[in-house]
């Protein structure tokens, strides 16, 4: 899938770098290889993805409940998931340059092919497993081999019994969690978008074998629901993708994948899977556990269906960014820029990192001080920044490139009247609004 962005890879990286979304990682030590670190405006931006995420699947609903699962769990759940067995990727290495790609990815392959002025020829492929190993304890032995979780499910299927005790509900139910998670890639790159160590949102939904079908429609809309209505996603730039049975996953029924046209072409941002009853399986064989549920009505005994929507939350963090990335026509002024165009980072207000930034139009004292006190008051219900330095113009067109909806600013007539000018983001339309009225108007203009 070609079909790019107009908007480059480069200007969002650096934008995310010059103001603090996206960081290098171990930077002072030359950094490492595809590690990032999401700064202070990135990590608000992250927390607000993962927040409405969580208020969509969790909070509004009464048969999904959280969980909080470890990253090392006992090997033996990994063996029964199929995971130390089916977790890989075909590998294979250029006979030239002995650069290693995955197979599968045949267009990284082909670009790598026009690289060379000689033909390229490749190993047989093998597979790759993508578990990172590591030891528990002094030695490192066999015995204390364990392995850095390589999804969140296998947390929820394992605690499956104890939720149904301690919850006290029924099936159909699901078990949400956001976490760490780690995959030995083959190749990383374009950004963020590919690492060995990201974040993802998924929940297990267990259900009745039979309603399986019915219910994964039911949650793959709800899966594009939430990233047109709550992200603010273009439907444009999303496109659902039906796995063929080649590329289904080793406990998957069947997989639609959700696409975003990135500005290197099209790429997985989302997954809903049908993994039927594979994982309650294998770890009630495994375990000697009985996993299986009694329909307390019916008295029916079977083992559940589990379909699982998955959420890349650096994938989304990535295609939220470029969204709402605007190039427009210069609207600062001649004194803040010499360039034709500016940057207007229209993230829809709930994900803003700042909501409202408080902008005294001097520095001198008997404006900074009553702004300042502004700025604490507002920052009990909102993120707030304050900002004294350099023009009025450029201090706009600042808030413009991090998100910020609304700009406050605190002049000399603030003084006498009592009231501050509010500018919106992306009209730059300004109100006059009142000092003790400030708050109800973010609330009501922030919905």
């Amino acid at each position: 899938m070609t079909d790019k962005n107009e908007t480059t890879l480069d200007k969002i990286v650096s934008l995310a770098k010059r103001r603090g979304f996206v960081l290098p990682g171990s930077e002072i030590y030359g950094g490492l290889a595809n590690s990032y670190d999401y700064g202070h405006l990135g990590a608000e931006l992250f927390h607000n993805i993962a927040k409405a995420w969580w208020k969509r699947f969790v909070q509004r609903r009464d048969d999904i409940y959280g969980v909080r699962g470890p990253i090392i769990m006992n090997p033996k759940v990994w063996e029964a998931s199929g995971h130390t067995k089916h977790f890989a990727d075909p590998l294979i290495e250029c006979k030239i340059c002995h650069s290693r790609f995955r197979q599968d990815k045949e267009e990284e392959v082909k670009e790598h092919e026009k690289s060379h002025k000689e033909a390229v020829t490749w190993t047989e492929p093998k597979n790759f497993n993508q578990l990172f190993k590591t030891h528990i304890g002094p030695v490192e032995d066999e015995k204390a081999t364990v392995y850095l979780r390589g999804e969140t499910a296998q947390t929820m299927f394992t605690d499956f019994r104890s939720y149904l005790d301690t919850t006290r509900t029924k099936i159909p139910f699901g078990i949400a969690q956001i976490g760490k998670v780690f995959r030995n890639e083959i190749t990383t790159g374009n950004f963020i978008f590919r690492m060995r160590e990201f974040t993802i949102a998924e929940f297990e939904y267990f259900v009745k074998p039979g309603t399986d079908e019915e219910i994964f429609e039911e949650l793959a809309k709800e899966q594009m629901k939430f990233l047109v209505e709550d992200l603010g996603l273009k439907e444009t730039n999303l496109k659902p993708v039906d796995l063929s049975k080649e590329e289904l996953a080793h406990y998957s029924k069947r997989t639609i994948d959700t696409y975003f046209n990135f500005p290197f072409g099209w790429d997985e941002i989302t997954g809903i899977a049908n993994r039927t009853d594979f994982d309650l399986k294998n770890h009630i064989e495994a375990s000697g556990e009985d996993l299986r549920y009694k329909d307390p009505e019916t008295g029916e005994e079977y083992i559940p269906f589990v379909v699982e929507p998955t959420f890349g939350l650096d994938r989304i963090f990535l295609a939220v960014l470029v969204n709402a990335y605007t190039e427009v026509e210069a609207r600062s002024g001649k004194d803040v820029t010499t360039h034709e165009t500016e940057v207007v980072l229209k993230l829809p207000k709930s994900l803003a990192p700042y909501k409202v930034a408080i902008l005294p139009l001097s520095k001198k004292a008997e404006l900074t001080q009553p702004a300042k006190e502004l700025a604490q008051k507002l920052r009990k219900e909102f993120m707030v920044v304050y900002d004294e330095t350099q023009s009025i113009g450029k201090r706009y067109r600042r808030q413009d490139e991090i998100g910020t909806p609304y700009c406050l600013t605190f002049d000399f007539d603030s003084l006498q009247d009592k009231m501050v000018t509010i500018r919106d983001r992306d009209s730059m339309a300004q109100d006059r609004v009142a000092i003790e009225a400030v708050s109800g108007y973010l609330r009501e203009h922030l919905q």
